[in-house]
């Protein structure tokens, strides 16, 4: 460990000292104000276009006094799950003769390959079309498991983005796999090193969104879908229409004007499993949103009230059908006061419901059993105050406190075995590998900060930090949330704009957890018992990244990509360690 810390540490005195000798012959050049970027940054263009960056004066105000500063649940770009291997691209971006058609090729230890490309094009002055597609892969890891970890993801889509006089059309659709493995056994070795273990999800989905330039009655419409389909016959069915009505920027009093909007959201999912209990579930959640929000210069007063409709019906094979109707409503309310750019205090309250769906928790968790009884979680009520500013357009930052009452709080639990006999057909996720889903009503307590720095033209620092308590009625401890997670990340350009240098680190505190001990039945041989070991905990883990990009010509570029650079197997779930230390190169065309 220390040793590590000693490469961790000379790793950063160098790359500060490197870049100090670099930053003290800057000067300090801001030639329009950055907005922030404390949110996920987006790869590739895909899917509906989410800044909006339109002429209109009510847009921009709109945009600019409801902006948040939130962290995003990011998963460290090192995970063994493919997905998360390329969960934030912190591959740099060259902002100067920017191109969208591009094909990259890389190739690094543990088998990676990564191929996407990237190709648009205008039909018309006002139309543009494209065509967007990704793969990873990865051999696994072949030295820690005698059985398959090997893991490959694909994604393609084709996308359009249409302007008119009156509004911005976006629409995408897109198909994606992950062909993956069970391969977290920890308390049962499989008599057979050839075993089965695969998983494999397909998700297919279609979007639209168009936002209507000046929020006179329409404000914008946005339609969201998929289906989805895995390995052991689950199936789901999605679709989400959310329409918005407004009536912005008329005069109340003197310098005082208001907002009136209304939300109306349809929300649907059906669920079904074909394994075990053999569970089906179906969703359907009806929103209506009005609020009216007061202005005066940068301060605001929003009052409103979320009203909800709820059917939800579960039924598997061991039990019968329940079914469960009922309206909800939800206060809405938030105050900020604008004592100055640097200082806006704020503070309100808020709620509502979520539907948890299979293809959502998979996004979590990809080791889940395909048999899941699913619940929506309702937030009763969180309260919540902070403080955020922008100091001279060079630091932005965001700092808030909430607490919350939850209703069927979801959490993620360790499965036993399924069937507790020797057998040498056992399926691949009866090895005491999987998860399944649980919830509990309780209490949360969060504290959030975010900040970006923006020190001189071609420097970015950006930081998160996310704590969060929770006091559940029945679980002693909740399972996989961890207490303190905080990240740190820097963008640095030199060489005129072609090298770019990226570094990113997250850092994640212990997590409790539920595990399985196996041993065989004295009393049968021909079974297991099993006890369960409570409160269990997974180590927390500091993942650290390093990225490079150089232009050689304004057409072709390298790039270089360090993931994990600590090179520790931690594990996010029971079972599943990640990837060590990871190196990626390759080559990028742009055209």
């Amino acid at each position: 460990m220390n040793k590590k810390h000693r490469i961790f540490s000379l790793i950063f005195l160098g790359i500060s000292i490197f870049g100090y000798s670099q930053i003290k012959e800057e000067q300090l050049i801001l030639n329009r104000k950055r907005e922030p970027e404390v949110k996920k940054i987006e790869k590739k263009k895909t899917s509906v276009v989410q800044e909006k960056n339109y002429p209109p004066d009510n847009k921009k105000k709109e945009d600019s006094l409801n902006l948040k500063y939130t962290i995003v649940d990011v998963p460290p770009v090192s995970d063994f799950k493919t997905t998360e291997i390329q969960g934030e691209d912190i591959s740099p971006k060259f902002s100067n003769d920017y191109q969208s058609n591009y094909f990259r090729l890389g190739y690094g230890n543990y088998g990676k390959f990564l191929a996407d490309a990237n190709v648009s094009g205008q039909l018309q002055e006002n139309v543009e079309i494209g065509a967007d597609a990704h793969y990873l892969s990865t051999s696994g890891l072949k030295k820690d498991f005698d059985w398959s970890s090997k893991q490959n993801e694909a994604k393609i889509g084709v996308f359009s983005n249409i302007y008119t006089d009156t509004g911005k059309f976006n629409i995408d659709a897109n198909y994606a796999f992950n062909n993956y493995n069970y391969y977290g056994i920890y308390a049962l070795t499989p008599e057979n090193n050839d075993v089965d273990l695969q998983q494999k999800v397909n998700k297919f989905s279609v979007n639209g969104y168009y936002d209507h330039y000046s929020n006179d009655i329409l404000n914008n419409v946005r339609v969201k879908s998929y289906f989805l389909n895995d390995h052991y016959g689950a199936s789901e069915n999605y679709a989400n229409l959310d329409v918005n009505l407004s009536k912005h920027d008329f005069a109340v009093y003197d310098d005082v004007t208001a907002n009136g909007d209304l939300g109306l959201n349809l929300e649907t999912v059906n669920s079904k499993f074909d394994i075990l209990n053999q569970n089906t579930n179906s969703q359907f959640n009806f929103t209506l949103s009005p609020k009216v929000t007061f202005y005066k210069g940068d301060s605001y007063l929003l009052i409103g009230s979320d009203f909800s409709f709820l059917n939800s019906k579960n039924s598997s094979n061991v039990s019968d059908e329940s079914k469960n109707n009922k309206f909800y409503w939800f206060p809405k309310a938030e105050l900020l006061v604008a004592a100055a750019d640097e200082f806006k205090f704020y503070g309100g309250i808020d709620g509502g419901l979520k539907l948890n769906t299979y293809g959502n928790l998979l996004d979590e968790n990809p080791y889940l059993i395909s048999d899941l009884t699913l619940k929506p979680t309702e937030i009763k009520y969180h309260f919540y105050f902070g403080m955020k500013g922008d100091v001279d357009q060079t630091f932005k930052y965001d700092v808030n406190a909430g607490f919350s009452k939850v209703s069927n709080a979801q959490f993620f639990v360790n499965n036993g075995l399924f069937d507790n006999t020797f057998t040498s057909n056992r399926a691949g996720y009866d090895y005491a590998n999987t998860f399944n889903s649980v919830y509990d009503d309780g209490t949360l307590m969060e504290v959030k900060g975010d900040l970006q720095v923006f020190p001189v033209e071609n420097l970015t620092v950006d930081a998160g930090l996310h704590y969060m308590k929770y006091n559940m009625d029945n679980l002693e401890e909740v399972y996989y949330k961890p207490l303190l997670q905080f990240n740190l990340g820097t963008k640095y350009t030199m060489l005129e704009k072609k090298l770019n240098l990226g570094f990113k680190a997250y850092f994640v505190t212990d997590r409790t957890s539920n595990a399985f001990s196996l041993y065989k039945d004295t009393l049968n041989p021909n079974g297991y018992n099993s006890m369960e070991l409570v409160n269990e905990k997974v180590g927390g883990y500091a993942d650290l990244n390093l990225s490079a990009e150089y232009k050689i010509h304004k057409n072709f570029s390298i790039f270089a990509l360090g993931n994990n650079l600590l090179g520790a197997k931690y594990q996010n779930y029971v079972g599943y360690k990640v990837l060590g230390a990871q190196f990626l190169g390759g080559v990028k065309i742009t055209f």
